[in-house]
């Protein structure tokens, strides 16, 4: 992984003692809350409902174990000993106290960390695929591109105020794991028919109030060129994007506007005066950023035969079949640690189980984690031979729910607990969900499902990618949830469709039973939610989930289908 060198250590000593001294100003009345905000977003500070909740940066979701435990110590110092990892692959800290922050940041500088650039209108945190380097159908590790386009654009004097913020992922895998058509601008890494590597470009893509699917305006991208296309993308939305409007500043905007093919002829034009000029990329700086991302040095091992061990513990073979992961190099896996613990809001972990986590990294991957935006934990490579012993270790620590994809396995944004921009709560309906559906065997027999809630239209929680999607809204001043059937996110991303009027949070668990409920009385066999959903269409779901009797309406559902 990526390690500061001098400059870059330098860097952000100096940004921590600016901080310090705004921040010691703002205390003692010399600047003025106007003054003093864009400066603490600038370092990741936000104000949120019980006070600043500080968002600290990993790039593209990747730690060291001395990083986690450096996470762990502040979060136990700092903060109240329970640290949230978001979706966007980041750690956020809400209970933090102002005069405390800077102390904060000098210590994540202190292991080559830091919160800068995860809020404000600027070039936000890059993500990538979370199994990248380790993946068995990637096309090339994507994470040498994601660290160099994330030094291009850190202190960018250029895009220091954007629009609005603006957000990049990368994925170098067949299967799309980044979510590439939920962002900004993102890069997908193919090869051409000479067996050249670059990038497929998409731009546009966002969720919120106007959720759009980002849109292809390149097939191909050579690499050389990544920081000068890039470049030209931002300025094509630096120059034209809405400034007079907060809801509609956000690139997806302007490219909706004027149709995908006019942004990518616009991009073309500005990229002109910028291809083959000193920002491209030579082969000898990638080679230099790659070397930092080289493969640990593997053992020579065979793939181990776990059945006997399954068959002496049922437990251990159900977290193989749901957290374990294949890994391109032989005799290794990818082990998902879960942060789904039934009664705990989904992606928060203790300032123990963030040690935890780090000590597993120590002794089972090359000292190394990563974060998900699925809200979980990855050791990237576990030798087989471990899986066992890795498992009873992780039980302990409550990271071994072998429910990795299942409808427990929610993703959820902190909500009207912590939000100040929320409408509603998310946690307390995540553990009610949580709570109607702690069987795990009847976990298994649904199956695959996404289940995803945000409270508020901003859709942290990712709601509309959720194969059933529960959004947050404010009826007169109570909280509703409005329901979303269908989304997807993978290869074949698409965003839900909303199913009619809203429910009181009381009702919501009992409606999500009765679209469960529904799908397992209607599908066929093999069939996932929304292949069922896609067959049926909404009605027999809709129709369930405002009915009183789901079991009678389901079966009458069938009938009519049947005939």
């Amino acid at each position: 992984m990526y390690h500061y060198d001098d400059f870059d250590r330098k860097m952000i000593a100096a940004r921590v003692k600016v901080f310090r001294n705004q921040t010691e100003r703002f205390l003692a009345g010399k600047l003025g809350e106007d003054e003093f905000r864009p400066l603490r977003l600038k370092n990741g500070l936000y104000i949120q409902r019980h006070g600043p909740m500080l968002r600290i940066a990993i790039p593209y979701g990747q730690l060291s174990s001395q990083q986690m435990r450096t996470l762990a110590s502040i979060t136990r110092d700092f903060d109240r000993g329970v640290g949230h990892f978001t979706t966007r692959q980041n750690l956020q800290l809400n209970w933090v106290k102002l005069p405390e922050a800077p102390d904060i940041l000098e210590r994540l500088a202190s292991v080559d960390m830091h919160a800068i650039q995860t809020s404000g209108n600027c070039i936000r945190n890059i993500t990538t695929d979370p199994f990248a380097g380790v993946a068995a159908d990637e096309i090339a590790d994507p994470r040498p591109w994601a660290e160099i386009l994330r030094q291009w654009s850190t202190f960018h004097p250029e895009f220091e105020y954007l629009p609005r913020k603006f957000k990049v992922a990368f994925n170098g895998a067949r299967e799309d794991r980044a979510v590439l058509h939920a962002y900004d601008l993102a890069f997908q890494l193919v090869t051409n028919e000479a067996g050249e590597l670059g990038f497929t470009v998409y731009a546009g893509g966002g969720l919120g109030r106007t959720p759009l699917l980002a849109q292809k305006i390149r097939d191909f991208l050579p690499w050389p060129h990544l920081l000068t296309y890039s470049e030209a993308v931002v300025r094509v939305y630096n120059r034209y994007g809405r400034r007079d409007n907060v809801w509609k500043a956000r690139i997806k905007i302007l490219v909706k506007a004027l149709g995908g093919a006019e942004f990518a002829r616009q991009v073309e034009e500005e990229w002109a005066h910028l291809k083959d000029g000193p920002q491209t990329l030579t082969a000898e700086e990638v080679a230099r950023v790659s070397a930092y991302f080289a493969p640990p040095p593997y053992e020579r091992l065979e793939n181990e035969d776990l059945s006997a061990v399954k068959v002496d513990n049922p437990a251990f073979a159900r977290w193989l079949s749901r957290n374990v992961k294949p890994h391109r190099v032989a005799g290794y896996a990818v082990v998902v640690l879960t942060l789904k613990q039934a009664g705990c809001a989904p992606g928060d972990a203790t300032t123990e189980q963030m040690e935890a986590a780090a000590q597993f990294a120590d002794r089972f991957s090359f000292g190394e984690i990563r974060t998900m935006h699925e809200q979980n934990l990855v050791l990237a490579d576990v030798p087989q031979r471990e899986l066992f012993s890795l498992w009873q270790e992780a039980r302990r620590a409550g990271l071994a729910n072998a429910t990795h994809g299942l409808l427990t396995d929610m993703i959820v944004c902190p909500g009207g607990d912590f939000c100040s921009l929320a409408n509603a709560k998310s946690i307390p309906i995540a553990k009610a969900i949580q709570e109607r559906f702690d069987e795990l065997d009847y976990l298994f027999d649904i199956g695959d499902l996404a289940l995803n809630i945000s409270g508020c239209m901003n859709s942290c929680g990712h709601h509309h990618l959720g194969n059933i999607g529960i959004l947050g809204v404010d009826k007169h001043g109570e909280e509703w949830y409005q329901i979303t059937l269908g989304g997807t996110q993978g290869n074949a991303t698409r965003y839900g469709e909303v199913i009619g009027r809203s429910f009181a949070a009381a009702e919501v668990p009992e409606v999500v039973e009765r679209l469960i409920a529904t799908y397992l009385a209607l599908r066929h066999e093999g069939e996932t939610f929304n292949e069922t959903l896609a067959r049926l269409g909404l009605e027999p779901f809709r129709a369930t989930a405002y009915a009183k009797d789901p079991v009678n309406a389901a079966a009458a559902d069938q009938e009519l289908i049947d005939a």
